[in-house]
């Protein structure tokens, strides 16, 4: 075999991999695009705890820090623990699962009480 039928083979060869890279390559995008729309789909339960992550950043960005230890571990808490009752929330308004929904509201009771403690112990100890 010539160099040349070597060299003509060898581009047909690669011509004939590119047709098919071409032709397999829009299913590709497609897929790809209906993956991307699956991940950002959005449900009651996304939009309910997106809320409450987001509603918690706020609250804890906004809190004014007294540099008592303390004082700022209670005032970091409490919207850390509303965020934990929120989201249990969505999990009772949305979720099937009987474990979870215990869950849910077992996290619900105590949080609550936790936030109650640290309302008082923080009204108990005014930053001087």
């Amino acid at each position: 075999m010539t160099l040349a039928k070597k060299i003509v083979l060898l581009l047909m060869a690669a011509g004939m991999l590119l047709a098919v890279f071409l032709e397999s390559t829009p299913s590709q995008a497609q897929e790809m695009q209906h993956d991307m729309a699956a991940m950002s789909a959005q449900s009651p339960s996304t939009d309910g705890y997106k809320a409450a992550m987001d509603k918690m950043h706020t609250d804890m960005m906004a809190i004014e820090y007294s540099g008592n230890a303390d004082v700022d571990f209670a005032r970091g808490m409490i919207p850390h623990h509303q965020a934990a009752i929120d989201m249990a929330k969505v999990e009772l308004a949305n979720g099937k699962d009987p474990e979870m929904r215990k869950l849910a509201e077992a996290v619900i009771a105590a949080q609550e009480a936790e936030i109650k403690q640290m309302q008082d112990w923080l009204a108990a100890h005014p930053v001087k």
